[in-house]
């Protein structure tokens, strides 16, 4: 017990410091939620610390200062090795008090490091299904989410699959993606509306077949030959891009579709449409859907992984099963002939947004989470410096 009392005096003195780690700074809604989180605990009970393996991507320039420890694009090397012991060095050094990792590179490289490093609390993430890992991936990252003291999932799909997969429950943590004030504002459309004209919208970056751009153009054709004087927008850009602009010429519907390529106005691209789209195959939690729901618009999405826990069939949008084309096409068209009844999904979905997934929401929970995590290490002398009990 002395060596408890005496962990609590050396930290009275400070605030708690936190450690969060991101493969890369990317596009991306994983990368963007990294963004967000980062910025909403600047102002918490916490010295922040960051991290990534990759200093790259748009999203740097929302960072005031993020560390690299790069792998040279495999873990079995020397660099690695060197990039491990450096973070092992920095954990130590600072005396972070609670490490977190943000994806499927970052649980392989800090769970570890922190664990050499003594770190209080560890916490995995798991982002995404899993379902696009090999094998092999998903093997090695169950064996290292043991190491960890939780893992952090954004929907209860991607926590049952873990469950599933032989993770005790009560290591599954499951904490929704945060959508800051912002997204929720009214603004300017980001396309001047037209005379009769309605706008189907798809927003997803097109480096995954997974997204499955194929089925949203193939129904939109089918659309197009009903509604002569609806557009379709594609919001995103990747490799697979001059693929889809192709098909949508091989469609016929070219000169109604509209490519919008990458964006950073979504709010304003959202308010230019009137239902929103999301065709994918695998889904852990869709910020393209919460996004859609936090403008107010209303959403026909397969009825695939965390995508249930979004969109409430015809509350809040319409659930159609994955890889039907014809399904979704019926979807949007019942939509574009009832425009009063998608107004009224828009504005529940609305309201359910605002109430259950806020950024402050998501930070409130991520710090509930670790001030308990720090208490059942019995380090509740740390958890308590500086804080208002949690309610």
């Amino acid at each position: 017990m002395p060596a408890l009392f005496d962990v609590a005096a050396k930290n009275a003195h400070r605030n708690l410091r936190l450690f969060l780690m991101m493969d890369s700074l990317r596009t991306g809604g994983s990368e963007k939620q990294f963004v967000l989180m980062a910025r909403a605990f600047r102002s918490g009970p916490f010295d922040l610390y960051l991290g990534c393996l990759q200093r790259r991507g748009k999203f740097l320039d929302d960072l005031e200062e993020i560390c690299e420890y790069p792998t040279g694009g495999s873990f079995l090397t020397l660099r690695t090795l060197h990039s491990l012991s450096r973070l092992v060095g920095l954990l130590r050094r600072t005396h972070i008090d609670v490490a977190q990792s943000f994806d499927f590179y970052t649980n392989l490289m800090l769970i570890p490091a922190a664990r050499l490093a003594g770190t209080p609390v560890v916490i995995a993430s798991q982002r995404q299904l899993g379902d696009l890992l090999t094998p092999m991936q998903r093997h090695v990252q169950n064996l290292i989410f043991r190491l960890a003291d939780c893992v952090v999932c954004n929907s209860l799909a991607a926590a049952d699959r873990l469950a599933r997969e032989g993770l005790p429950n009560a290591k599954l943590i499951a904490i929704p993606n945060g959508l800051p004030p912002e997204a929720f504002q009214e603004t300017m459309p980001a396309l001047p509306p037209e005379a009769g004209v309605m706008r189907i919208g798809m927003i997803a970056r097109m480096n995954e077949r997974a997204k499955n751009h194929a089925l949203f153009l193939h129904a939109a054709a089918s659309v197009a030959r009903r509604f002569p004087l609806v557009e379709f927008v594609l919001v995103g850009d990747g490799p697979f891009r001059k693929e889809w602009e192709e098909l949508a010429q091989q469609l016929g519907i070219g000169p109604r579709t509209r490519f919008l390529g990458e964006r950073y106005d979504i709010p304003a691209v959202l308010a230019a449409l009137d239902v929103v789209v999301s065709a994918s195959r695998t889904e852990s939690l869709s910020n393209a859907i919460l996004e859609a729901m936090a403008a107010g618009r209303p959403v026909v999405a397969t009825n695939v992984g965390g995508n249930p826990e979004l969109v409430r069939d015809r509350e809040t949008g319409l659930l159609i099963a994955p890889e039907d084309e014809g399904a979704l096409a019926n979807a949007l068209e019942t939509v574009l002939v009832s425009p009063e009844l998608a107004r009224e999904w828009g504005e529940t979905a609305q309201r359910i947004a605002q109430a259950n997934y806020t950024l402050d929401h998501a930070r409130e929970r991520f710090e509930e989470l670790y001030m308990d995590l720090l208490a059942k290490k019995s380090l509740r002398g740390v958890a308590d410096v500086g804080r208002t009990p949690l309610k």
